[in-house]
C-alpha cells in the first residue's frame, strides 16, 4: 500500500501525513498558547461553576469522528464554542471549591516539555534523565519539608511521583500487606486491619478494598468537634486492641495532614506511638496541607513525622505545579519494590541488574510512567523557596480575612478551626431560630445552608462546595487559586451575604 506519507487518499488526491512536522507543530503551538493566554485573560467572565445541563456536548457533536482532516482553526473555535461551556473553571480567582488545582507558568511549560519529549521513563535505562531528575528533585523537596533523612535518598530512603494520592496510598497498603504476610502466612489475608478517622479521606477504603482487605476489617475511627476532629490516639488504640482480642491483625494506618471536610490534622507523634507498639505501618496523607508544611510557622504539623513509615503531598493541589503530581517518599523503598516489581525479559538490562540505579516502575502501579519531575523542577527553579512560601501564605492570609469578615456578621459562625486556607462556615441556627417559618433544629439548619450553597453556585459568581463535619453541614471556602486576590475574596463575602438575604427574607 505504500508509506502513510504518499498514501493516495480514496477520493483521488495524494496527501502528506506529518503528524511532528517542526514548522507546523511551531504554527499550531503558538495559536494554542495564545489561546490559552486569552482564556486565562478573560477567565473571570465565565460562570465559575458550568451551567450546562447532562448531555449537553451529544447535542452538539457530530454521530461519528470526521474522515478528512479538518483545521487547527476551525478546531478551537469549536473548543471555544463547544467545550468552553463545559469546563468548570478551576484556574478561576472565584474559585473557592474542593482544594486549589493550581496552575503556573512554569508548571504549564514543564508540562509541555514533558508531553513534547514524550518519553516512557518506566526504567532507568528507558530515560536516564527521568529517573535521575525525580530522585534529585524528591530529595531537594524533601529538604525543603524538613523531612528526616530516613525518607531521602540520601538517607537510605527515597521519592517517587505518583499521579494522585490515591495511587500512593495503594501502593503503601500492598507494601505493608505484603511484608506483613510473608510474617503470617498469605493465607491470613483476611485478618489485616486496616485504620483511618471517619474524617480520612476515601482513597485508603479504596486502596483497602483493591489490595484485597477484607471489607469488614475496615476501620474508620470516630472523631469528635472537642478533638477538631483529628484523630485520637486514645481511641485508635482502643480499636487496635479490641481487634487483637477478635483474633485480627492491625495492618496499616492513615494519618492525615489536612482533611478533606475540614483540614482537621492528626497527632502524628502520638499516633505513631501506638503503632509503633503493634508493629503498624503508618502512611502520612499531606497531599493538600503538604504545601503549607514548606513553611517554617507551618511544620510543627508535621511533628512526629519521623516516626512514620511513609508521606506524601500533591505538589498539583497548592503548589504551581499542574495535575497530575503526587509526591510519596518511604523509608524502606525495598519494602514497594517487593511488593510492586516485575522483571520481563525484555526489560532486562546491565544497569538495572548492576543494581546502581532506580527502575521507578517498581514504586508504582503500572509500568509506564510521564516525566513528571519535569515540571516539579521547573517550578522549583522558576519561582525558588521564597516565592512558594510568599504564595502560600498570601492564600492564608485571604483566608484569614474572609474568616474574619464571617465573624463581623452575626448571622454566621465558623464551624470548626481554621487550619490553612480553607474556611467552614454556614448561617448559624441561632439567627433564624426565632423566625417562625424556620424550625430551629441542626436538620433545618443543614437544609438552609445547602439551599443556599446552591443558590451561590447556580449564581456562577463564584463556586464552593460543602462537607457534614460532626452531622453538621458547613459550606467549604478554599482558597488556593493561583489568580486569586484578596479583592476576590471581599467579592465572594458581598455574593454570600446577597444570596444570604434573599433566602432568609423569603423563608
Amino acid at each position: 500500500m505504500g508509506s502513510l506519507q504518499n498514501q493516495k487518499l480514496e477520493n483521488g488526491s495524494t496527501g502528506t501525513i506529518k503528524p511532528l512536522d517542526p514548522e507546523e507543530f511551531r504554527r499550531q503551538g503558538h495559536m494554542v498558547i495564545d489561546f490559552l493566554a486569552d482564556y486565562y485573560k478573560n477567565v473571570e467572565k465565565y460562570p465559575v461553576r458550568s451551567q450546562v445541563e447532562p448531555g449537553y456536548l451529544a447535542k452538539r457533536m457530530p454521530d461519528s469522528a470526521p474522515y478528512d482532516p479538518e483545521p487547527i482553526e476551525q478546531i478551537l473555535s469549536d473548543v471555544q464554542k463547544d467545550i468552553v461551556p463545559g469546563i468548570t473553571h478551576w484556574q478561576s480567582p472565584n474559585y473557592y471549591a474542593y482544594f486549589p488545582s493550581s496552575g503556573s507558568i512554569a508548571g504549564f511549560m514543564g508540562e509541555m516539555l514533558s508531553t513534547g519529549f514524550n518519553v516512557v521513563g518506566f526504567n532507568w535505562m528507558s530515560s536516564p534523565a527521568a529517573t535521575e531528575l525525580e530522585s534529585i528533585v524528591m530529595d531537594w523537596l524533601g529538604k525543603m519539608l524538613k523531612l528526616p533523612s530516613e525518607f531521602l535518598f540520601s538517607g537510605g530512603g527515597g521519592g517517587v511521583l505518583q499521579g494522585t494520592t490515591c495511587e500512593a496510598i495503594l501502593c503503601t497498603v500492598v507494601a505493608a500487606r505484603d511484608q506483613m504476610l510473608k510474617k503470617i502466612g498469605r493465607e491470613n489475608i483476611n485478618k489485616l486491619v486496616v485504620y483511618g478517622s471517619d474524617q480520612t479521606h476515601s482513597a485508603l477504603q479504596k486502596a483497602a478494598q483493591i489490595a484485597g482487605i477484607n471489607p469488614s476489617n475496615f476501620r474508620a475511627v470516630a472523631t469528635t468537634k472537642a478533638d477538631a476532629f483529628g484523630l485520637r490516639a486514645e481511641a485508635f488504640r482502643a480499636t487496635v486492641e479490641s481487634d487483637l482480642k477478635s483474633g485480627l491483625v492491625p495492618l496499616f494506618l492513615c494519618a492525615t495532614i489536612g482533611t478533606t471536610s475540614s483540614t482537621a490534622v492528626d497527632p502524628l507523634g502520638p499516633l505513631c506511638d501506638v503503632a509503633e507498639e503493634y508493629g503498624i505501618w503508618v502512611h502520612v496523607d499531606a497531599a493538600y496541607a503538604g504545601s503549607a508544611c514548606i513553611c517554617p510557622e507551618y511544620r510543627h504539623f508535621l511533628d512526629g513525622v519521623e516516626k512514620a513509615h511513609s508521606f506524601s503531598f500533591n505538589a498539583h493541589k497548592w503548589f504551581l505545579t499542574t495535575l497530575d503530581c503526587c509526591c510519596l517518599w518511604v523509608k524502606d523503598p525495598g519494602a514497594l519494590v517487593k511488593a510492586l516489581s516485575t522483571y520481563p525479559e525484555y526489560l532486562r538490562n546491565k544497569a538495572s541488574e548492576t543494581k546502581q540505579v532506580v527502575d521507578y516502575k517498581d514504586w508504582q502501579i503500572t509500568l509506564s510512567r510521564r516525566f513528571r519531575s519535569l515540571k516539579l523542577w521547573m517550578v522549583l527553579r522558576s519561582y525558588g523557596v521564597a516565592n512558594l512560601r510568599k504564595f502560600l501564605r498570601s492564600h492564608i492570609k485571604m483566608a484569614r480575612n474572609f474568616e474574619g469578615l464571617i465573624g463581623m456578621e452575626k448571622r454566621f459562625e465558623v464551624v470548626v478551626p481554621r487550619n490553612f486556607a480553607t474556611v467552614c462556615f454556614r448561617i448559624s441556627p441561632a439567627e433564624f431560630a426565632g423566625n417562625h417559618q424556620i424550625v430551629s433544629s441542626e436538620d433545618a439548619a443543614n437544609n438552609l445552608n445547602a439551599k443556599l450553597l446552591e443558590t451561590i453556585n447556580e449564581s456562577g459568581k463564584i463556586y464552593m462546595t460543602h462537607a457534614v463535619v460532626g452531622g453538621v453541614y458547613v459550606m467549604r471556602f478554599a482558597v488556593g487559586a493561583s489568580l486569586t486576590e484578596n479583592r476576590h475574596v471581599i467579592l465572594a463575602w458581598k455574593v454570600v451575604q446577597e444570596h444570604a438575604n434573599a433566602l432568609l427574607t423569603s423563608s
